[in-house]
């Protein structure tokens, strides 16, 4: 389903504990997959408790680069309103953090 070129991330972070997701996973996930060559979000899943959420947060997600975190922080603020969205952009950054780390290795 997936070229060889593409790379699979989890990037995490917590929301609040009164938040569903919290209660459920104990943490908020994002998964993304990447094309290590062009850095383009090709699929994204998180961890969410409604399915309609998994869906929205893949079309925030997909066809972004990986590698431009104001134009996917502007898709999530302005477009995600859900109660994890603080926790939405924590994920993210993590997870480009360890993209970051993986391509200049």
């Amino acid at each position: 389903m997936y070229s060889k070129d593409t790379i699979y991330i989890i990037g995490d972070s917590k929301t609040t504990s009164n938040n569903p997701i919290m209660q459920q996973f104990n943490a908020f996930f994002i998964g993304l997959v990447v094309n290590r060559t062009s850095h383009l979000i090709v699929d994204a899943d998180c961890s969410a408790t409604i399915s309609l959420t998994s869906s929205f947060v893949k079309q925030l997600f997909v066809g972004h680069s990986m590698l431009d975190m104001d134009s996917v922080v502007n898709e999530i603020n302005t477009r995600y309103f859900g109660s994890s969205q603080k926790a939405l952009t924590v994920a993210f950054k993590n997870a480009q953090i360890k993209y970051k780390q993986i391509i200049e290795s």
